[in-house]
């Protein structure tokens, strides 16, 4: 199936105003809350599930040999009919 984008923001900001960002979304997450985003006009609403998929990646982008761009992406991902229940064998740790 295709990919349909419901929302795309991409800006630098300082490291303080993106620790802000993921911590509002974090709040969210923590109490149950759907998430909304918005920039000027573009605007959506998700409710993650309770047990969602949570993805971390890490990645260096470029030409072979001369790596030009490193990212760290983090995603969280449900089926729309997802109740969120499946777990995984090993945990998580950022540190």
């Amino acid at each position: 199936m295709p990919e349909e984008v419901l929302f795309s923001s991409e800006q630098q900001y300082s490291r303080e105003e993106i620790a802000t960002y993921l911590h509002d979304v974090a709040d969210k997450l923590a109490a149950g809350e759907a998430i909304t985003l918005s920039s000027g006009s573009e605007s959506t609403t998700m409710d993650p599930p309770a047990r969602p998929t949570f993805e971390v990646k890490a990645e260096r982008e470029g030409p072979a040999g001369n790596m030009t761009e490193l990212s760290v992406e983090f995603e969280l991902e449900w089926d729309e009919a997802d109740s969120g229940s499946e777990s995984s064998d090993s945990e998580l740790r950022i540190e």
